[in-house]
């Protein structure tokens, strides 16, 4: 059986199929087998578990899932590694191999009953707008577990609401650090560590609002002003006087001099309810 994950053959397969790895689709591939066997591990399929995989590659990922679950979804989008792929996964029947731009991909189509998990190595640039695709609407997958930038990692994971992402994360799941990978375990090398994320998608998102795109327009609006007091930047914003902000913020018991980078989930929950209104009018 073919292993993308050892850096000889990986060589081989991609001069035999005449390609070379584009900085630009973000392919930094996987040449650890043991760490890949522990990335495929960290996913948490069963033989039950339908799976998405997100930047397929060469397969190096595919092939470890391939046997811890009931089906395999794994999206490329690089046409060229189409032949690669087929050579890889020809002992495996139960992948279906898609070759789709992620972001255009119809998920809901894929699994129109959610409640599957999704795995992947996934390009730095792609991270936001893919957290969005998957989580903003129902259904849902069960689980996320991806390989990404350390940086991204860390904001998702951060204790209070850090940052935009660590908002929009975890409104929908519970995210925990695995472990970092070091740079050295790709190739080519990014310039950068990675980490790997589990996401516990939520039965239901953690905040209670009546419009969670405006929710989400509301926080984006405050942390455009993130090194800012929130007391001044809420005035601003809602063009109420300081004192009348300061009012609004001690009845939710949010001192005005905090940034935004402290708020917890349930006090951007307050902040909103307290605050928007008054903006959209």
């Amino acid at each position: 059986m073919i292993d993308p994950a050892d850096p000889e053959q990986l060589e081989k397969l991609l001069r035999r199929h005449g390609i070379t790895l584009q900085h630009r689709l973000g392919q930094n591939f996987l040449i650890d087998p043991a760490l890949r066997d522990v990335i495929a591990e960290a996913a948490g399929t069963s033989g039950e578990d339908d799976l998405l995989e997100v930047g397929a590659g060469a397969g190096t990922l595919t092939i470890a899932l391939a046997p811890r679950c009931r089906r395999l979804v794994a999206v490329e989008l690089d046409l060229r590694l189409m032949p690669v792929l087929r050579d890889v996964l020809a002992v495996h029947p139960n992948v279906e191999v898609v070759k789709s731009d992620i972001l255009r991909f119809d998920v809901a189509g894929a699994f129109p009953e959610g409640g599957e998990v999704v795995a992947g190595n996934i390009p730095y640039n792609l991270t936001g707008a893919l957290i969005r695709k998957l989580l903003d609407h129902a259904p849902r997958p069960r689980r996320l577990s991806l390989v990404v930038q350390k940086e991204v990692a860390e904001r998702w994971t951060a204790a209070t609401g850090a940052s935009l992402a660590t908002v929009a994360v975890q409104v929908f799941a519970e995210a925990r650090m695995v472990m970092t990978i070091p740079a050295s375990s790709f190739t080519p090398a990014p310039k950068v560590d990675s980490a790997l994320v589990t996401l516990e998608v939520r039965k239901r998102p953690a905040v209670e609002v009546d419009d969670m795109e405006a929710f989400f327009r509301f926080v984006e609006a405050v942390f455009q002003f993130r090194r800012k007091q929130i007391g001044g930047t809420l005035a601003r914003m809602a063009r109420t006087s300081s004192a009348d902000t300061a009012s609004r913020l001690g009845k939710l018991g949010i001192h005005p001099v905090r940034r935004p980078q402290t708020l917890t989930l349930r006090e951007w929950e307050e902040l909103y309810g307290a605050f928007n209104p008054r903006l959209d009018r």
